[in-house]
């Protein structure tokens, strides 16, 4: 590959009408202060030079100067439909003024029809949801199902995955950085990632994917009594890197598993809500058919788990309180999801983050692979691009794209 030693010339944001209102509060070194001092050590900040976030509008953030950012990050993937979304805060405001909380034990409209409209985004049969309040309560969920549904407690997942940090998630979870070693993992399995750069595997990227979930037999077969609860795979792994199999890799994978008895469990967190581009679903871009005979449990950065009813069935202990609040939380979510049925925001995905070849943000990618000495293609599906192919953009809560820095192997 030939490597060149011209500098990838910074990008220059967009003019804008929005004027952030004055900073009047603590200044960045007492705030960094009060962390230190009062806030759990778990938290941490980028750069040398923390930021100090202050205001938000639409996809840009502002510090306590009225600099103005370009998030590319989304809030760590959260605000899907950009900061302070008028649509969105329209709505928080008038639920404020009406009703700001009431428990799950009393009815209120809010709840049911988000469940209803979500069941319209879901695969025939996938109609019933829970509202959690975190990712990792979701997989914590969606792997109890699986296991009271299946009678089955050995759980598959794949190397190099992310799936939470409560007890429970953490131990599905495969990333060392992110584990503990306290939480017992019995009966938890990781199998081989399908990820053509890093695999142990060598041949063509669909040969890699055919033989990872061959793998998926080998592990069921020495590791457990031959039956599993659960499958879970993220699409797209997010936390480990942004990479993902060739198309036939979840398709054959999920196959394994339902001979095996198990379900299969797509953590949607950063590939839901049509964030790919051209598909609502993330594992809608790999080619898998959720059948009626296979119970799904899928979870959205909304912190949700969608399943059949037969399965949701089996978990009807009581979920009242503040869990699934069908008041302002809720209204949050549903402002959100009307506005990912607007079109325009499916066609701004595939424009600027396009589908591995097409998109303004793969041949920035090239621009930013020129200068390193790295072999492979940028990955873009959507707006999932990144480090795939070893390209590793230093953008943080970001602004520019920086010049890459190779990935360890």
């Amino acid at each position: 590959m030939a490597v060149s030693t011209e500098p990838v010339a910074d990008l220059v944001m967009p003019p804008t009408d929005h004027h952030p209102h004055p900073y009047h509060g603590p200044t960045k070194a007492e705030v960094l202060a009060m962390r230190k001092e009062y806030c759990n050590p778990a938290i941490s900040t980028y750069y040398k030079e923390p930021l100090m976030i202050v205001e938000g509008h639409m996809q840009y953030l502002y510090d306590e100067t009225g600099r103005r950012y370009l998030d590319m990050l989304a809030g760590i993937v959260t605000v899907s439909c950009g900061h302070c979304h008028p649509k969105v805060t329209a709505k928080i405001k008038e639920q404020v003024d009406t009703l700001q909380h009431a428990t799950t034990i009393y009815a209120h409209p809010n709840m049911p029809a988000l469940a209803k409209k979500l069941a319209s985004k879901m695969p025939k049969g996938l109609d019933v949801t829970y509202f959690v309040n975190s990712g990792s309560e979701a997989n914590d969920l969606a792997i109890q199902m699986a296991r009271l549904y299946t009678g089955n407690a050995d759980v598959i997942a794949v190397r190099n995955s992310y799936h939470g940090a409560s007890p429970s998630s953490n131990t599905i979870t495969s990333h060392s950085t992110w584990k503990y070693p306290v939480n017992p993992s019995g009966g938890i399995h990781h199998a081989i990632n399908p990820d053509p750069y890093r695999s142990p595997f060598t041949g063509t990227p669909e040969e890699i994917a055919t033989k990872s979930a061959n793998d998926i037999k080998e592990l069921i077969r020495f590791s457990t009594p031959g039956r599993i609860a659960a499958f879970i795979a993220e699409p797209i792994q997010g936390v480990g890197g942004t990479t993902h199999g060739a198309k036939n890799y979840l398709r054959e994978a999920y196959a394994v598993a339902r001979d095996h008895g198990g379900l299969c469990i797509a953590d949607e967190v950063q590939t839901g809500f049509g964030r790919t581009g051209d598909h609502y679903w993330g594992f809608q871009n790999f080619d898998v058919v959720i059948g009626q005979r296979l119970g799904g449990a899928f979870r959205q950065r909304c912190q949700q788990i969608d399943a059949h009813a037969h399965i949701a069935g089996l978990h009807d202990h009581g979920m009242a309180g503040g869990c699934g609040d069908p008041r302002l939380r809720l209204v949050v979510k549903a402002g959100g999801a009307d506005d990912m049925d607007d079109p325009r925001l499916g066609r701004q995905f595939r424009q600027h983050g396009g589908d591995h070849r097409r998109g303004e943000i793969h041949h920035r990618l090239r621009r930013c692979q020129q200068g390193q000495r790295i072999g492979g293609e940028p990955d873009a599906i959507g707006l999932h691009a990144g480090e795939a192919a070893g390209i590793q953009p230093k953008i943080g809560m970001a602004f520019h794209f920086q010049r890459a820095a190779k990935r360890d192997a």
